[in-house]
């Protein structure tokens, strides 16, 4: 009965689908290892580095980016502001809504993380060209697309 499992079982395993859920699962893991001194999880990274390319963006405008609840967004931002890493001010557009803001201590993590992702990316990659390399990257970036996120 085992052995018949496993057959029926080798076609998902080759997946690229699979794959990439497996390998996100391990990077994820591992990431989120990394980035535990700072009090930080990958989500609370991914808003930092929203927020590093845009100056101030509303609270609902990263929820619809990160396709999570605006619920979640508060939660990341509160914990974010006790850090010191991220202020909230008045929307220069609507000064209805309020947007979030990195501070100083804000882009001093959102390097840390950054330094952090680019070792763990040496380690993953290696073994690979420059050229497929990049391959890959680009082939991640068209992913992403096909995903509706930002690439």
């Amino acid at each position: 009965m085992q052995a018949m499992t496993d057959v029926k079982a080798a076609p998902l395993l080759g997946t690229s689908a699979f794959r990439l859920g497996v390998v996100g699962a391990v990077v994820t893991e591992r990431f989120a290892a990394e980035i535990a001194a700072h009090d930080l999880k990958p989500k609370h990274v991914g808003v930092l580095a929203l927020l590093g390319s845009a100056p101030a963006t509303s609270q609902l405008d990263l929820a619809r980016v990160m396709g999570v609840a605006p619920s979640l967004i508060v939660r990341i931002a509160d914990h974010l502001e006790r850090l010191g890493a991220v202020e909230r001010v008045r929307d220069p557009v609507d000064r209805r809504r309020q947007a979030l803001r990195l501070t100083a201590h804000g882009s001093a993590l959102l390097a840390e993380c950054t330094r952090a992702s680019r070792e763990m990316e040496d380690e993953l990659l290696a073994g690979l060209s420059a050229p497929d390399r990049a391959a890959f990257r680009t082939a991640l970036a068209q992913v992403a697309t096909n995903l509706g996120l930002p690439s």
